[in-house]
């Protein structure tokens, strides 16, 4: 995830009327009153961003939650990657010089396979691949993990809400357990999670953004999860949300990204957060655990 300009609600949309504020319970996966501590891009700080290695570092760290990035190639599949460019964090440049921008949607799913993801994090991850969604929940599955999924750019891949619940039902992640413990699928487009929630309304999701307290019913509708950046958050914003409930009948969540130091998880798990996500998950645990 990454700071950019958010796509506002429609005005049908935001005509919601306000309901009555509710008591916030935490649902903490441990049962306990810290934040869910999520792995972003797995632990990105420590590995190559969106890579099985990434997931790998953050299982060694004892971390449930990974989040990552999802977009799909010329030929269809989805493939785990954040950037609408390949340029960054892959060596598509050397293998493929007259393919500029290099945007994923410009390549197939074999072409990708053959770019290293890892050489520019470090030597040691020489050869990592940019994996696909089947290949990154098999990961997470051996690992006993959990996903926090963000259709990336999902604009740019008319039908991909329904491609992604469809890969994720065919490996299994649609399941009674996956849907009630294991999945979360997010995104910076409210049309997209409204369609995520309106195609499999048993899914939980959540908006990444700061929507207006006065916006946050319409979201209530779709939402479960108003996840913002930890620079727009405020005590008083986190108690607002967790004033209204979401599509399953339970307070709204907040999950913030992307910290990487204590004073700013303490700082954040002071405001009652439900989750905060980190490139460094060790390091928010130990000071927020």
């Amino acid at each position: 995830m990454h700071v950019r300009a958010v796509a506002v609600a429609t005005t049908a949309l935001l005509g919601v009327a306000l309901t009555a504020p509710l008591s916030h319970a935490r649902t903490d996966e441990a049962g306990g009153d810290g934040p869910t501590v999520v792995a972003h891009r797995g632990a990105s700080g420590y590995a190559p961003e969106n890579t099985l290695a990434a997931v790998d570092k953050a299982a060694e760290l004892g971390i449930r939650w990974v989040e990552n990035d999802v977009q799909r190639t010329r030929d269809g599949e989805l493939v785990v990657l954040h950037d609408e460019s390949l340029q960054r964090t892959t060596d598509v440049e050397e293998v493929f010089p007259d393919r500029s921008p290099w945007k994923v949607k410009d390549f197939t799913a074999e072409e990708i396979a053959r770019l290293d993801a890892g050489s520019w994090f470090g030597p040691e991850y020489a050869g990592a691949r940019v994996p696909t969604l089947e290949q990154y929940v098999h990961r997470l599955e051996r690992n006993h993990q959990k996903l926090l999924l963000e259709l990336k750019s999902p604009a740019l891949y008319p039908g991909i809400e329904q491609q992604t619940l469809k890969v994720l039902a065919n490996e299994g992640w649609l399941d009674r357990r996956h849907v009630a413990s294991h999945l979360v699928v997010q995104s910076f487009d409210a049309d997209s999670i409204r369609t995520v929630h309106q195609l499999k309304p048993a899914v939980k999701t959540g908006f990444l953004g700061t929507p207006a307290v006065s916006e946050l019913p319409a979201y209530a509708e779709f939402a479960d999860q108003i996840n913002p950046s930890h620079d727009s958050l405020s005590m008083g914003y986190v108690s607002s949300v967790h004033a209204f409930k979401g599509p399953h009948g339970r307070p709204l969540e907040v999950q913030t990204w992307t910290v990487n130091d204590a004073d700013t998880a303490r700082r954040v798990a002071g405001y009652d957060v439900d989750g905060i996500i980190t490139n460094k998950p060790d390091v928010v645990r130990d000071a927020v655990g």
